[in-house]
């Protein structure tokens, strides 16, 4: 019916059967006409003749103001590939109350359990343990856990309390552990509040025996760990990379750990995918990931579930409740780059 709400799909990079169940899609058509795209960004021309009556926007569409100009009805824009990108009027849609979301919120359940088991892993010797047994060299008892430690009593360290590091925190609490937390974007009584104490950033390194990365990136943080804070780490430390790479100088984290003064488990780097004769492939005390740690089939379709209860919120009079809210006063200064599936 034309006086349905219209939905203008546009999942780029996302793939619908991805994200979206038979369900999610029956509920997503229950609430109005829905223009389903599939394949590559959806065109100008196509964008351009719906824009007038769209109600929604699913995806990563350029957003600029002048297409905002002409999109009277809209409501919600509803980013499904993860990052807040530099490519909408996020101030024009403050001013005309549309809501901008995102999708990240998503992905922090099963990156927080990935880095949970990366530092398990670096505390057991658990990859180097199976590759030595199955090359016959494995030692057994007190003499294979040389150089292992418990997590239980330990202190760790996050750099960043966003998604992940909310989703993270009900994890390590039953190890026991003491929690140090940097992030200047939460206050230290919102800290304080999480059973986390609030450090700056030297405090962090030099007391951190585990260290989580998982901050955004921002215009303040690229680059934050540089040799400088890397040597400020305990000896034996373990840093587990589970955030976005450019918050690291990469190099200085490989040299240390090549050095065997740290460990690392690494999940993002700076060039996906990552060159064949890159150095990493031949670092020592280092686990390595392929950006795997959210990508799974529950986290897709955890999306496509929260656009649709989004859309049903919204459409009803309501907030959004779910998914990641754009906030003027920190959305200009996120730095992620757009990422594949």
């Amino acid at each position: 019916m034309p006086d349905q709400p219209l939905i203008i799909l546009d999942p780029h990079p996302r793939r619908l059967d991805l994200i979206f169940r038979p369900e999610d899609r029956r509920r997503l058509e229950s609430m109005g006409r829905v223009l389903w795209h599939e394949g590559e960004r959806a065109s100008t021309a196509h964008i351009d003749d719906h824009l007038p009556d769209a109600v929604a926007i699913v995806g990563q569409t350029d957003l600029p103001t002048e297409r905002l100009d002409r999109a009277s009805k809209l409501r919600v824009i509803m980013n499904v590939e993860g990052n807040f990108l530099p490519n909408i009027d996020y101030e024009t849609c403050q001013q005309r109350g549309i809501h901008v979301l995102a999708c990240a919120p998503a992905f922090a359940p099963a990156v927080a359990e990935m880095a949970l088991l990366m530092a398990l892993a670096l505390a057991r010797g658990i990859v180097e343990h199976d590759a030595d047994f199955r090359q016959g060299n494995e030692r057994y008892s007190a003499a294979s856990n040389e150089g292992c430690f418990l997590l239980r009593g330990r202190t760790l360290g996050l750099l960043g309390c966003g998604n992940v590091g909310r989703a993270l925190l009900p994890l390590l609490r039953p190890f026991g552990c003491s929690i140090l937390v940097h992030d200047p974007w939460v206050h230290a009584h919102v800290l304080e509040s999480m059973q986390t104490e609030p450090v700056d950033l030297d405090e962090l390194m030099r007391r951190s025996e585990v260290l989580f990365l998982i901050a955004a990136v921002t215009t303040e943080n690229r680059h934050l760990i540089g040799s400088r804070e890397l040597a400020l780490l305990p000896d034996g430390a373990s840093v587990v990379l589970v955030g976005r790479s450019e918050n690291t100088d990469f190099s200085a984290l490989l040299a240390e750990a090549n050095r065997g003064r740290i460990r690392a488990a690494i999940d993002v780097f700076p060039e996906e995918p990552v060159p064949a004769d890159d150095p990493v492939r031949r670092a020592s005390n280092v686990i390595l990931s392929g950006h795997r740690a959210g990508g799974l089939q529950e986290t897709y379709h955890e999306i496509g579930r929260m656009v649709a209860d989004e859309l049903e919120l919204i459409l009803a009079g309501l907030p959004p409740q779910r998914m990641q809210k754009a906030i003027p006063e920190v959305v200009a200064r996120y730095r992620s780059k757009a990422i594949g599936t």
